[in-house]
Formats: structure tokens, sequence, C-alpha cells
């Protein structure tokens, strides 16, 4: 049988509720009667006596990430750079889902049981600034996401349209003069990822001197299927493209099976370029040419950002008081297989 906070108390001589103020740290106790009792929970075997010492130096050396999705490849790879930060220095990550619904995004940073971590990093997708901004927390706090975010969190974030206008210039100087985007969406930086990214499309068409046809903009679901059926669309409607930029390495994985079964040669017909640079794209065939968003210097970033929020005013409470960062990770194009050399 387990040991109870009884047990504890009868061992260490006092009362239960001396154990509890120890074990949890909310009323001074007399250094000798502290000493009693934690002897006593260590001796009994006490489960919660390590949790307790977490909580009396008001840490529990876990941080909580919550994300959208956990099947979607870009984040199951984001939480696994978190966890290797974290265990190289003997801390903790725990993953929830949302959904991407904004009621579970509130609910995240609301709920009591985030005063169980030392931090959350919120993925932030259903949620509005105006949300953000009215949004009251006990807990540090650092945003992640692709839209705009109040000034008073800090914030981390891709910088999506220097990406996307760097992979759509490549395929416009490699010749391509019909590039689609395949899961685009009305350009606007302010938006999220994909209006974001088409709008580095359209700005790459811009530099050329030239305007990309409306019908080249291929709205679409961020997977695999809807990469695929992008494409069968393009054909089946006639419409001609000599490249495809991807908003997601998923779609352009997508991409890839789509062109294969309508016997199209990557890249001497069409090229392709994703965003994202998952480690799958390595192993498409051909191998995927994409954008490195910098995952590295993202989950530093955060982390850094997270710690510092935590040493701050009041745990940095309600987003803190003081002078708060946007940082902005720097892309870069990495060139495989299916995009031509310059």
């Amino acid at each position: 049988m387990k040991p109870t906070m009884s047990d504890v108390a009868r061992t260490a001589g006092v009362s239960a509720m001396t154990v509890s103020n120890v074990l949890t740290g909310r009323r001074h106790v007399s250094p000798a009667t502290r000493s009693r009792v934690e002897q006593a929970a260590a001796a009994l075997g006490y489960e919660l006596n390590l949790t307790a010492r977490h909580l009396r130096a008001g840490r529990t050396d876990t941080v909580a990430l919550v994300v959208p999705h956990f099947d979607h490849p870009y984040f199951g790879e984001l939480a696994a750079r978190l966890a290797a930060l974290l265990a190289a220095e003997d801390r903790h990550l725990v993953v929830e889902q949302t959904g991407a619904s904004r009621e579970a995004e509130l609910a995240a940073v609301s709920q009591a049981r985030w005063q169980l971590y030392d931090g959350v990093l919120l993925s932030v997708v259903g949620m509005s600034a105006a949300d953000l901004d009215d949004l009251h927390t006990s807990v540090p706090l650092v945003l992640l996401g692709e839209q705009e975010m109040p000034a008073r969190y800090d914030h981390v974030r891709m910088d999506n349209v220097a990406g996307a206008r760097l992979a759509t210039a490549h395929l416009l100087a490699t010749g391509s003069r019909r590039i689609a985007v395949v899961g685009g969406a009305d350009p606007d930086p302010a938006s999220g990822m994909k209006p974001a990214r088409t709008l580095g499309w359209t700005l790459a068409h811009a530099d050329a001197g030239t305007d990309p046809a409306p019908e080249l903009l291929v709205r679409a679901p961020a997977d695999l299927t809807s990469g695929r059926d992008a494409v069968r669309r393009l054909v089946a409607d006639g419409i001609e493209f000599d490249a495809v930029f991807a908003v997601t390495d998923t779609l352009a994985t997508g991409v890839l099976a789509g062109l294969a079964e309508a016997g199209v040669r990557v890249p001497d017909d069409v090229q392709v370029i994703g965003f994202d640079n998952l480690a799958s794209s390595e192993f498409t065939v051909p191998a995927l040419s994409t954008v490195d968003p910098g995952h590295e210097r993202m989950v530093t970033e955060a982390l850094r950002l997270l710690d510092a929020v935590a040493r701050g005013p009041a745990g940095g409470a309600d987003g803190g008081t003081g002078a708060r960062e946007h940082v902005i990770s720097p892309a870069r194009l990495v060139h495989r297989a299916t995009a031509r050399a310059r």
C-alpha cells in the first residue's frame, strides 16, 4: 500500500496540515520541522515528495507545447526538437493538441492545470489578435505562429514572405514562367501562413516584371491528398503550368505523386519547390527542393524567451510589462532534385 500524507505526519510527529504546508510551501515552517517531515517522506517513499520540492522551488522543470495537430509532420518535428533541447537541461516537454480551435487554444492557457508547467509555448491558429489582447494568464507564455501577434507577448515565427519569394525567384530564374502556387490564399502577410507565402509568390513575380495568372493560385488544405488532387485539377482543366511552389512540404509531396501519376517528368517538365524542409523531404523521389525556415533557431529562441519571461516580474504573468521580442527566423532555399540549378 502506498504511504499517505497521514503516514508521513505520524512518522514525523506532526499534523497532516503541517506536512501539507511543508510539501506545498504554502506557509512558513521551522527548519527543524521541515527537516523531520522531509526525512519521514523520503523514508516512506511518499510519491509527492519530489513534486513538492519542485513546487517550493517555484518550478516543475516541465514546459508545455500547445499545437493544432499531433499528426502534422511539422509539429511533430517541432516537438522533437524542443524535447531534445529540454532533455539536455534535464527538463521535460508536454504536448497538447487544440485541433486549431479558438476555444481550445483559449482553454490551454486559462485552465488551472497550466500551473503545473514552468511555461507554455502556444502555436496560435484559431485565436485572433483581439483574443490574445484580452487574454489573462498567470503562466509564462510565448507565442508561435504566422499571424501578427499583440506586442505584449514574445513571439517567434518564420519569414514566410521572404522564403516564398526565394523559392519563386529560383523557379523564375531557371526558366519557369507559369508557376502554380498550391495551397495559396489571398496574399496578406498579417493573416497567417498561406496568405504570407502567397504574397511571397506574388512579389517574386513583381520583381521579375510579370504578374502570375490568376488560375495558377490553387487553394487547397495542407495535406498529401490535396496536393495530389491539385495537380489532377490543373491537368483536367487544361491549365498550363511549368512549375509548382507548394506552401508546405506535405502538399509538395502530394504534388509529386500527382505529377508522377500524370506522367510528368520532374524537374524536366515541371519544377517543384516546397516549404518547411521536413526530414522526409530529402527522401521523396526526386528529392524535394524546399525552403528551410530555420527550425533550430526557432526552438532555441522560443525557449530563451520563455525562460526570460519566467524570470521577469511576477513570472511574466499576462505578458509582463517589460520589452517583448518578436523574432523572425530567416529562411534559406535548400536545392535538391525537384528544381533545376541556376
